[in-house]
């Protein structure tokens, strides 16, 4: 007979503590064998110094040495486990970060070849073959590797989830569709999982739309803040050239203001000592006919004092009565202010007129929406002119008495000009999408309306809460409204004085915003002009 060849098994060398192999085996007396260190801290932690595998108890605490023979076995032991790992890796690959090892090796883990899910175990190709060649194992379910099996198993009835409820959007196993998914929409996993990876397809195409979509954003924000500071850059370049040349014609005025003054001053002093000179020489004259006078009459020979007619009246003199030194100043610093006044207008209207341009460069073509329209209000066929349908009588102003764009802006800057010569009433501006143009809501910014209007043909007015109104030296000819949307800005401008009219700013938009146009009503053959919507840059 052949002997049998039984090897030592990894069971045989594990402290019972701490289930792993022994570290410093020493054997108690009664037998058991521990980690020197584990039986030490299990009775340390212990009123009595029972064995932990036996309960005998220990009046005293035993003296424990190392087991020599029981050390050499388990180096033994680690030695050959070491040679079979080795020889069982060279014909196998090792598990890397990621895959699924074998549940079954036991020091370096294997990759696994196959998870059952009736066993819930993943097997390498070495401990899989049991179940390829048993008769008994072949009936369970292999499936790829995979980690967490319990998680494929129903927790109800403890089988695989095999089907797919499509009522409840839930695996289920065999046993759930008889009983708690009963009559339900139920299909193989495998079906399931092909609609759904045509559904994550379609999801990721989507998702890699929206990520194109954003990093175009992206450029698009990084495109913006290059565009804004080279704005920046020419903004802050204008403006110190045009504040050092305002502070450069206000230095001049003022010297020019003193020198005035300080040649007034001097003109002033050099008369008044003119005329002290002359004073001064009149006084000397006068005073020596006094002493003439004075020795005249004092002397006593009749014949002499008679015949000094000549000095018997005062010396001839100047009629001093109507003479001063009064300088005025009056005006002068006025006149000063004037002319720096008129500068600044010129350098002033350069820098409108440089504005003007760079608003006119956001231009849009807007014409006008007839569904939108007033039903007394007549628009041309290309949508440009809006008047006042004559054949109507008067009417009161009301807000629905005007007419939208057609076009809605709800980002961005847009710029676009109306003819409004000839006219004494009228209405610009834009509106908020959702304002109620039925109602009798007042034409202010609150109420979502940013509009300039002219009445009674010379009052211009920005509709607030009370109106704002400008007074402008000449009728207008021609308006342009301009709207950052995000500075939440709406600005209106004199296009042939290159003037601005008014600006609102501050305000908050949140929603798409409509040109508005009113022609006002119609008063004895005045005002039956249109308002027309100029080509920008035409005049």
């Amino acid at each position: 007979m052949a002997s049998a060849n039984y090897g030592p098994s990894e069971d045989q060398f594990l402290c019972s503590i701490c289930l792993d192999v022994f570290t410093d085996p020493v054997s108690t007396p009664c037998g058991h064998n521990f980690c020197i260190n584990c039986i030490n801290e299990h009775w340390n932690t212990s009123d009595q110094n029972l064995c932990p595998m036996c309960k005998e108890d220990f009046t005293t605490r035993p003296v424990l040495r190392v087991n020599t023979f029981i050390t050499e076995m388990i180096v033994q032991f680690r030695q050959s486990t070491q040679q079979k790992a080795s020889s069982s890796s060279s014909e196998q690959q090792e598990s890397k970060p990621g895959e699924v090892p074998c549940d079954v090796c036991t020091g370096t883990k294997v990759k696994a070849l196959k998870s059952c899910l009736v066993c819930l175990v993943s097997y390498c190709e070495t401990h899989l073959e049991p179940h390829l060649t048993a008769s008994r194992l072949k009936r369970h379910q292999l499936m790829d590797p995979v980690e967490n099996l319990e998680g494929r198993m129903c927790t109800k009835h403890d089988k695989p989830l095999e089907l797919f409820c499509k009522s409840d959007q839930t695996c289920v196993c065999m046993l759930c569709t008889v009983l708690d998914h009963k009559n339900h929409d139920v299909v193989p996993l495998e079906t399931e999982y092909e609609e759904k990876k045509v559904q994550l397809k379609k999801t990721e195409a989507e998702i890699q739309q929206m990520i194109q979509k954003r990093r175009l954003k992206i450029q698009e924000i990084k495109q913006s803040v290059d565009l804004s500071e080279e704005d920046a850059g020419r903004e802050k370049a204008e403006g110190v050239q045009v504040f050092t040349d305002l502070m450069e014609s206000v230095g001049r005025g003022l010297k020019e203001l003193l020198k005035t003054i300080e040649e007034k001053q001097e003109t002033t002093k050099k008369q008044a000592e003119a005329f002290i000179r002359e004073l001064d020489q009149e006084i000397s004259e006068l005073m020596k006919r006094s002493a003439e006078v004075e020795q005249l009459s004092l002397s006593e020979d009749h014949l002499h004092l008679l015949q000094s007619s000549n000095i018997h009246q005062p010396p001839p003199t100047k009629d001093w009565t109507e003479v001063r030194v009064c300088p005025s100043y009056e005006g002068t610093v006025v006149r000063a202010v004037s002319q720096l006044k008129e500068t600044l207008s010129e350098k002033m209207k350069k820098v409108l007129e440089a504005e003007l341009k760079r608003v006119q460069m956001f231009a849009v073509d807007v014409t006008l929406d007839p569904e939108t329209a007033h039903r007394q209000l007549i628009l041309s066929d290309d949508g440009k002119q809006v008047k006042k349908n004559l054949q109507f009588p008067f009417i009161i102003f009301t807000i629905n008495f005007g007419v939208l764009g057609s076009q809605s802006f709800s980002s961005g800057r847009f710029y676009f000009e109306v003819q409004v010569e000839g006219k004494t009433e009228w209405c610009l501006g834009v509106i908020r999408e959702s304002v109620d143009r039925k109602g009798n809501t007042s034409l202010k910014p609150q109420n979502g309306y940013w509009i300039l209007c002219l009445t009674n043909g010379n009052k211009y007015k920005a509709l607030h809460d009370p109106p704002i109104v400008r007074s402008l030296k000449s009728g207008l000819q021609k308006v342009g409204v301009f709207v950052d949307y995000e500075e939440g800005v709406v600005s209106f401008y004199d296009v042939e004085a290159a003037a601005l009219i008014y600006s609102f700013t501050g305000c908050s938009f949140t929603e798409k915003l409509f040109p508005y146009f009113c022609p006002g009503d119609y008063y004895d053959v005045r005002n039956s002009a249109p308002l027309i919507i100029s080509p920008v840059g035409v005049n």
